[in-house]
């Protein structure tokens, strides 16, 4: 197996990505493309899923979206979804100018807020073979909810003074990314410290902090609406004790996913990136995309 840095223009910037090529499959192979979650990059946990399927005979594009990790754009830890998901847009078409890959054969796969970002771009695109969609966030609404109404109260008086001071002083004001039950953080619950921070531990670019106004824009955001625009086979890995993308509105959108595969752990939303978890659930990706990209 190869690993190599490439990047791909998005918008005025790059995206940085690595791009992973199977030793001695057959060409032309399948290729999937890999992207985070909230305020995430490409280092926290994501190379151990590309080179399962890399050893399963597909090829793998990992990127960072723009504003974070090793890919460009000013200001730093600013979190767009529309950049995003532009950057998702971008990273398809750059995929299909790869020599040596299969364009009639690439799937995307999102982790939480990035399954959310899948769900929503995959329905655009006739030619995409499949999704896979793990912890998926769904409803912003829901998430909102489950937070509770201090962690969310605090979190939104943040967000509205990023949004009426921020530009004064020409530069965001942070939010925390992760914190405990109640406080003031996108993502707010008691197993969110830990598992979180084994993931952010693993990243030399992660910064725990992003620009307070995106609160706005995840909690009305909506990608279980675009479920039943899904016209490709669609991996949903659901985890049943999450407690960041609530499990409800993702097996609605699963019920209104035309080609739904739906696997279910015992597990909450960080467990899937390790351990016993990690090794179930990365089988059965494993299996679905050999199964729908037949490397």
């Amino acid at each position: 197996m190869e690993r190599v840095e490439v990047s791909f223009p998005s918008g005025s910037d790059h995206c940085a990505a690595w791009l992973y090529r199977p030793d001695g499959a057959p060409k032309p192979r399948p290729l999937v493309i890999m992207g985070h979650g909230l305020g995430a990059d490409r280092e926290m946990g994501l190379d151990r899923y590309a080179r399962r399927f890399v050893a399963a005979g597909m090829g793998v594009l990992v990127f960072d979206y723009r504003h974070f990790g090793a890919s460009g754009g000013t200001p730093r830890q600013l979190l767009s979804i529309a950049r995003q998901r532009d950057d998702w847009r971008a990273a398809i078409a750059f995929a299909r100018t790869i020599r040596g890959f299969d364009r009639t054969r690439i799937a995307l796969w999102g982790t939480s807020f990035g399954a959310g970002h899948v769900l929503t771009v995959a329905p655009e695109d006739s030619y995409l073979a499949a999704v896979v969609a793990q912890v998926p966030f769904t409803s912003g609404f829901a998430a909102g909810l489950r937070k509770g109404p201090i962690s969310l109260t605090k979190v939104t008086a943040i967000a509205l003074t990023d949004v009426l001071v921020g530009p004064l002083r020409r530069r965001p004001i942070g939010i925390r990314l992760g914190g405990r039950k109640r406080a003031a953080a996108l993502m707010s619950a008691a197993d969110v410290p830990a598992g979180f921070g084994r993931l952010a531990e693993e990243s030399e670019r992660y910064q725990p902090k992003v620009a307070a106004r995106a609160a706005f824009s995840v909690l009305f955001d909506a990608p279980g609406k675009r479920a039943k625009k899904l016209h490709m086979p669609v991996l949903y890995t659901v985890a049943d004790n999450d407690s960041v993308a609530p499990v409800p509105p993702t097996l609605r959108a699963a019920e209104r996913t035309k080609h739904a595969v739906v696997k279910r752990y015992p597990a909450g939303h960080f467990d899937v990136y390790f351990d016993d978890v990690f090794e179930q659930v990365v089988r059965d990706q494993t299996d679905f995309l050999v199964s729908v990209l037949r490397p």
